[in-house]
């Protein structure tokens, strides 16, 4: 199977321009193989895969201790609901999870995805706010924030570009300014930061009702728009603020949960405690789809006060049984390994080196990140922070950057929601080693791109 054959359009590939595949020649490579750190596509060229293939490959790949986990649950049962009733995989797993989790968050409900369950922490919210008599229906996320495709998720999501092919969408929502230091919109004083962001969030509560909002949504750190780091204090006034006005916080940790910044969660990063997190991706390091949310023990109370009433979601799937087998053999090696301690110790290595590129390369206006998560924002005049128009970042991004670092063997991401950034989130198991090849790359490029973008 070769790239060529993408051209006939029986697949059709997710956020993937059509001329890059439907087309006399793709660009888009078949990826066949992967062990470690590294994929092979079809024509056997080697990636080291510097995104975890989507924020989610966190022990690499060829791991056969998920591969046997996975048959070994398929043949003693490969399918049941947890619907009605339970099956062990998915009961060890909530246990396995409530240990590793945060103050009392020990109630789990299991999905398929990180959108469904950023869907099943809104339908949450709203019914524990009806359950105590009160009619809370609006949610406050930020802007450039992604959170899911589904029509709820898609709501909860700030980027504009993604929502208005689908508008209108659900009512409620409501996107306030989000942790971007770099190019701070709401603070003169911006660095440092004076929190007039948080402050901005308090503003929306009171114009859109406190009574009305049920939840105000959060990434420990932002994904969209490339990595933006909370300021000091940004979380703990978030807390005071739902604490405040009645209103659950929920910490999308879709990516972020699972090691990515060295930690089961990033809440522990930052240190608060919310309601409710929704994960998926590494929980089973992308070797089975699952996904859920953890939520603490006053929800749990109000939804189990009525004992005949039920949280009103299911799905057939959610909390496959295969999946969660999965799901504890990646836990078992996660503590095997000591993932979280390799991610602690070489996250502030990998950081340095990417500030050293940042003094090497003019093209680099900022860095930013923390852990295994980090972006590079480019830009055209680093002393005056101008970035390049629409016509330049096309050009840059698409038309140099993501083929010449694929042609050198690196996959990450280059995009522009907001600005052009370069997206590094390498597999958890990565040491120097393969941190240093990622950095080694990116310094090749970015001086070619410096001529390009000049020429």
């Amino acid at each position: 199977m070769t790239g060529a054959q993408l051209a006939d359009g029986n697949l059709w590939l997710h956020f993937t321009r059509t001329s890059d595949w439907i087309a006399e020649h793709p660009t888009v490579p078949v990826l066949e193989r992967g062990e470690g750190c590294y994929v092979w596509d079809s024509e056997g060229k080697r990636y080291l895969d510097g995104l975890s293939a989507l924020f989610c490959a966190q022990i690499g790949y060829g791991r056969q201790e998920l591969v046997d986990a996975a048959a070994e649950q398929m043949t003693k049962l490969p399918f049941a609901t947890n619907w009605s009733y339970a099956h062990r995989p998915a009961i060890e797993l909530a246990g396995a999870l409530a240990e590793r989790f945060p103050g009392d968050i020990d109630h789990f409900f299991f999905v398929n995805s990180g959108s469904e369950a950023v869907e099943s922490a809104m339908k949450l919210a709203i019914q524990y706010h009806r359950l105590r008599g009160e009619d809370r229906w609006k949610f406050i996320s930020r802007n450039y924030a992604y959170h899911g495709t589904t029509f709820g998720a898609l709501g909860m999501t700030g980027l504009a570009g993604l929502r208005k092919m689908f508008e209108p969408l659900r009512p409620g929502h409501f996107h306030a300014p989000n942790t971007n230091e770099y190019r701070c919109v709401t603070s003169q004083a911006c660095p440092p930061c004076d929190l007039a962001c948080a402050r901005s969030i308090e503003q929306m509560v009171i114009a859109e009702g406190p009574d009305q909002i049920a939840a105000i949504f959060v990434e420990p750190v932002q994904n969209a728009g490339g990595c933006f780091t909370p300021p000091d204090g940004y979380l703990d006034e978030v807390r005071r603020i739902c604490d405040e006005y009645g209103i659950l916080m929920v910490s999308d940790e879709v990516i972020c949960a699972f090691g990515r910044l060295g930690e089961w969660t990033g809440a522990e990063r930052y240190g608060y405690l919310p309601d409710i997190i929704t994960f998926a991706k590494g929980v089973t390091s992308a070797y089975q789809p699952l996904g859920g949310l953890g939520f603490r023990r006053h929800i749990g109370a109000v939804l189990g006060e009525d004992r005949t009433s039920m949280y009103l979601h299911g799905s057939t799937w959610g909390g496959h049984p295969v999946a969660a087998a999965v799901a504890l053999a990646n836990i078992e090696v996660f503590e095997k390994e000591g993932i979280l301690d390799n991610v602690r110790s070489n996250g502030p290595w990998f950081g340095e080196q990417l500030q050293a590129l940042y003094d090497k390369h003019e093209i680099i206006g900022d860095v930013r990140g923390t852990g295994y998560f980090w972006a590079l924002e480019l830009v055209k005049d680093r002393e005056q922070k101008v970035g390049f128009d629409d016509e330049e970042t096309e050009h840059l991004l698409r038309g140099f950057l993501s083929n010449r670092l694929m042609e050198l063997g690196l996959i990450c991401r280059a995009d522009d929601r907001d600005e052009p950034v370069i997206q590094l989130s390498p597999p958890l198991i990565a040491g120097q080693e393969e941190l240093g090849e990622i950095i080694a790359i990116l310094d090749q490029v970015l001086t070619e791109a410096a001529q390009e973008m000049a020429s």
